[in-house]
């Protein structure tokens, strides 16, 4: 893992040997960013199941004020702290060690807020409890997000639950959301939301 742009530009970060944290691959990073392009530059971003920081480190490199890390894995969240030290990016940081759909987390998130991401282990969308608490996460860091703030939430491709021969489509839309504005590469897509006001 690497940072494509920006002041840590080209510096490697650490991640777990075993790759459990399921990094977002280089290409689809790049291609948020550049759908963020104008977006990112002196805010606020929220990083949530940030696993050791790629999204939100590329975010303050790109020129963020401030990241909030959320992540419950201990391990990853060592590695973590680790790759902020090394890249002195600790006054611009705070990592949440607990769960990114909890109520601390979101008490965390630096106000105003107006970048959140949501990476969520793929198997929690295989639940229809799992997906209720991602979406009501979402719409809940939505709802604080100032004008003009974005969400992100990064799934599985297609986003559809069951058996192959039996999958039925997972519903990503939410009361508390508009969109999604969705981009597909291969296995993994993202969607993009606004918050409904």
């Amino acid at each position: 893992m690497r940072i494509i742009s920006g002041e840590y530009k080209s510096r490697r970060l650490k991640s777990p040997p075993d790759d459990a944290t399921r990094p977002i691959p280089d290409r689809v990073k790049e291609s948020l960013y550049n759908l963020l392009r104008g977006h990112v530059e002196g805010v606020n971003v929220f990083d949530g199941f940030a696993g050791t920081g790629s999204i939100g480190l590329e975010a303050l490199s790109r020129g963020a004020e401030f990241c909030t890390f959320v992540e419950r894995d201990k391990a990853a969240a060592a590695l973590l702290r680790e790759n902020i030290e090394t890249l002195g990016a600790g006054d611009r940081s705070d990592v949440v060690t607990g769960d990114a759909l909890g109520p601390s987390a979101l008490s965390r998130a630096r106000r105003p807020l107006h970048l959140a991401f949501l990476d969520p282990p793929y198997p929690l969308w295989e639940s229809e409890q799992g997906r209720d608490r991602i979406m009501r996460q979402g719409a809940a860091l939505a709802a604080i997000l100032d004008e003009g703030g974005f969400l992100v939430i990064r799934t599985p491709w297609p986003a559809s639950t069951g058996p192959i021969e039996e999958q039925t489509e997972i519903d990503l839309r939410h009361e508390g959301l508009l969109g999604p504005e969705t981009h597909e590469y291969g296995t993994t897509a993202l969607h993009f939301y606004a918050p409904r006001r």
